[in-house]
């Protein structure tokens, strides 16, 4: 079906939805150089318009990417709730922004509403709404996961500890998590992306992680970021597995370039389970997503980055994640060249996560021959305070030397932290009190005279 809008005086053509789609996202690089993006500004207003009067309806009739082609449109199209679509189903995309904006659309609404959405519907509103309008929206959901910890609660703030090292060298590792948890860092996640990949390794690393959690009783979970098959063999073992993690995208192609599918998803989402390690819920699973994957693969079909981007939280959100984390910066330029588009992506992608009812976070970050700076990613981590995302990155002095990137710190989150009143978990803020690292009242954090003594032995 083909879509037309006039502007100055001149009619433009989508010859179908995705190309409408992709003609409408404000711009960036990777769509650039996909071929998808508008020409120019006017092509682009005028696809957002053609767009604003799409029927929400269109979007489970015309899929972006063939039913018969793609396991993801095949989820996106099975699981969806007609039921509680139906009090929206006559909207327009520009109805539902509005509405969106509304105090009609209040947090218990919203989140009945997240199955009875698609990815490509958030992914069309997001499209024709401001920055602010974005932060609002993101700001009235609340997406509430557990493990060891509560995470996702209006007024808190998360974050992951990732204490990576070059060579997986365990004092160093010990080193960068004893800093982090004196800076009130890790509640989300004790999160280490291993250097070397081999079960040996990935089974130490895990059990120096569960060691520290048990014996300092820290109310928190930790996680190897391997990959999936390689952490379901850890599972078999009976390895200390808290979180099972794995990188997905929103097509088939990029998922089977990831080597994973959905049906290993769920073998991965169901030895977690058998583990029954969680204390207060059995949110499982750690995903990690970002705008331009597929493309990097050549497994977009055409569709442009921020839609495929969407279609990855449907594959999130069908194992029930504890954690979801665009790392918004990581690619590189060529799929978000300058901190003004990583700002926006980042934005979009928390949007439509929540929307969606996932429980989203941010790696704020970028690499070093992107077009942006460590104040770029403050701004963005104010907004995201503001927008209220479950958690950010916490790594010793905002850079990654294994991964060689640029993200947030623990100082980071301290600022954010105390800028807006925000705590952590409640059970790692009650952990924190005890131990005497630090207490925050209201915006103000009293810290401690000295280390506690039995942390000294982290480093023994």
């Amino acid at each position: 079906m083909a879509y037309r809008h006039n502007v100055a005086q001149q009619q433009f053509i989508f010859q179908d939805l995705k190309t409408l789609m992709a003609k409408a996202t404000p711009l960036r690089s990777g769509d650039e150089l996909a071929g998808v993006a508008a020409s120019n500004a006017t092509e682009r207003v005028a696809a957002q318009m053609a767009l604003a009067e799409v029927p929400l309806k269109t979007f489970l009739n015309e899929a972006v990417i063939d039913y018969d082609k793609d396991d993801i449109t095949r989820l996106i199209m099975d699981e969806h709730r007609a039921d509680l679509f139906a009090p929206i189903s006559h909207f327009t995309v520009g109805d539902f922004r509005n509405w969106l904006l509304s105090e009609e659309a209040t947090a218990e609404t919203l989140a009945n509403l997240a199955k009875g959405l698609t990815p490509e519907m958030v992914a069309a509103v997001s499209k024709i709404m401001r920055n602010q309008d974005l932060i609002l929206v993101s700001s009235k959901c609340e997406v509430v996961t557990q493990f060891r910890n509560t995470i996702g609660l209006k007024g808190h703030l998360s974050t992951r500890l990732q204490p990576n090292h070059p060579t997986d060298d365990v004092l160093g590792i010990s080193a960068s998590l004893l800093d982090g948890l004196m800076y009130g860092n890790g509640d989300a996640v004790i999160g280490i992306n291993p250097a070397t990949d081999n079960l040996h390794n990935l089974s130490e690393l895990l059990k120096l992680l569960d060691h520290i959690i048990q014996e300092y009783e820290i109310p928190t979970q930790s996680c190897v970021l391997t990959h999936i098959s390689s952490g379901i063999q850890l599972a078999e073992r009976n390895i200390p597995i808290d979180l099972m993690f794995q990188s997905i995208a929103g097509t088939q192609l990029a998922n089977d370039g990831f080597g994973v599918t959905l049906d290993l998803l769920q073998e991965g989402y169901e030895a977690t389970l058998a583990l029954n390690r969680g204390t207060i819920g059995q949110n499982v699973m750690y995903f990690e997503t970002g705008q331009g994957s597929a493309l990097s693969s050549n497994a977009h079909h055409g569709v442009d980055q921020q839609t495929i981007e969407a279609r990855a939280y449907a594959v999130a959100r069908k194992y029930n994640p504890l954690l979801v984390n665009t790392v918004v910066g990581f690619i590189g330029p060529e799929y978000l060249y300058d901190g003004k588009q990583i700002i926006r992506a980042g934005l979009e992608d928390h949007f439509c996560g929540k929307l969606l009812g996932v429980p989203m976070g941010c790696d704020i970050c970028y690499t070093n021959h992107a077009d942006a700076d460590q104040n770029d990613m403050d701004v963005l981590l104010t907004l995201f305070g503001a927008a209220g995302i479950n958690f950010i990155m916490g790594i010793p002095g905002s850079d990654d030397v294994m991964l060689n990137y640029q993200t947030t710190s623990f100082h980071d989150a301290l600022y954010l932290r105390q800028l807006m009143g925000l705590k952590p978990a409640p059970e790692f803020s009650a952990w924190l009190d005890h131990q005497g690292i630090f207490h925050q009242e209201q915006r103000q954090i009293q810290w401690p005279n000295s280390m506690p003594k039995n942390f000294a032995k982290l480093l023994s």
